[in-house]
This record gives structure tokens, sequence and C-alpha cells, in this order.
């Protein structure tokens, strides 16, 4: 399963990284931040210790998270040091510069590992999946928040706000049109529903479960690494 060039996110998450945050909440009309939330209340519910959060951007799950789980030690990383400086400068407590396709942490070593729109951007999605697996614990859990694709009435409007809308009024709040017709064009190439279950059950991980939000513009995947 293939994924997207490294060398060019990096440079167009460079290239916006300062007004990230704004863009997105006004694409997403603030949902994007309702999303995060729910995120959170669910990783609280698992008691975690220890959460790594992969691709964190500017912070803002790993900021949540931090908020619902005050007991658990949160770590952001990402490959974009343009990008970790805001979220370093937002108030995440433990930020480290790193690639999500070759992490240097041990087998098992976090209760719990989250990307939040970040995996849709990594070179190779089974790899990355079967790599941030490979540093959970027994028991432990992986989630996926990402973009997807509507079904149904919602399929063809939704298609032509996010090819021909989103990157004019992304390009004017950022003057970077080409990232974000990047980024529209990379939610249609990215799998989901069943296509990413199956890709997290290749990467080792059970009980594996797809949540739809706000009509399926968005879903939740998560999955448990195997018990010992």
């Amino acid at each position: 399963m293939t994924g997207q060039d490294p060398k060019f996110v990096k440079g167009a998450f460079a290239k916006i990284a300062d007004r990230y945050v704004l863009t997105n909440h006004v694409l997403s009309m603030g949902t994007d931040i309702l999303w995060r939330k729910k995120v959170g209340r669910m990783v609280r519910d698992w008691k975690p210790s220890r959460i790594l959060d992969v691709a964190t951007g500017t912070g803002d799950l790993a900021l949540e998270m931090q908020k619902k789980c005050p007991d658990a030690k949160v770590l952001g990383t990402d490959f974009c040091p343009e990008m970790l400086a805001h979220a370093t400068k937002g108030g995440v407590m433990e930020t480290e510069v790193a690639d999500a396709m070759n992490l240097r942490f041990e087998d098992g070593e976090f209760d719990v590992v989250t990307v939040a729109f970040g995996l849709r951007n990594m070179e190779n999605w089974q790899e990355a999946l079967t790599e941030m697996a490979r540093v959970i614990k027994p028991g432990g859990h992986l989630l996926v928040l990402d973009f997807s694709l509507p079904r149904g009435v919602l399929k063809k409007p939704y298609g032509f706000y996010l090819n021909k809308v989103l990157p004019k009024i992304a390009g004017l709040l950022t003057g970077q049109r080409e990232a974000y017709q990047y980024l529209a064009g990379s939610i249609g190439e990215f799998p989901s529903g069943e296509k990413m279950l199956g890709l997290f059950e290749k990467a080792g991980l059970t009980n594996c479960q797809w949540i739809p939000l706000s009509g399926g513009i968005a879903s939740i995947y998560t999955g448990e690494a195997l018990r010992k």
C-alpha cells in the first residue's frame, strides 16, 4: 500500500505551519475541534499512562489529551520542525522531531499511540501502521483520526467542495494553494472504511473498529495490540 512523497509533504507543511491551525478551523467550520475532543474522551477511557501522538503537527490533539489525561505522559512527535515549534509554543509539554516511518522507541513502550490527519501524508501507510503498532504495549491501542470520503448523497457535493472550493479558500488564507490542492487530492487517494480496517489487521492489530464522523467526511479507526 503506497503513500505520499515525504520531501513534498515536509516542504508543504513547513510553508503552511504559521496558519495551519486557523485554516483547519475555518475549512471545517470548527468541526475538527469536536472530532479531537471525541478522541480525547476515547483515550481517557483507556486510562493510559504513556501516550505517543505521531505526526502531532501543531499539537492540537496532544493538547487535548493533556487536558483529558492529566496523569498521563504525552509525547508529540513530527518530522517537520516548523510544525513542531508551534506545538511546543502552544503548550505541548514534551515534543521530539521524529519520522513515523522509523521510530526510535523500543517495542511496547506506549499504552496508546495516536495520529490525527497525519497517516494520510506518510510515505507508506501500511509500513507506518506496522511501525506504530510495534511500539504499543500488548493490549494497548492505536487510534487514527483522518479525513475520509462520505457515501450516499454527500459524496458528490463533498467531492466538489474538496477539489474546487477548499484549495481556493485555503490558498487565500495561507498563500499556499498548491499545498492544499495536494491535501485535497490526498484525501481521495487515502483508504477509508473497510480498507483501512484491513491495513490495521495486516499491522497485527485486533478488535479493529471504524467510527464515521460528520456523515463520513472524517473517521476514527482503532485497534488493539495483541496480548501476549
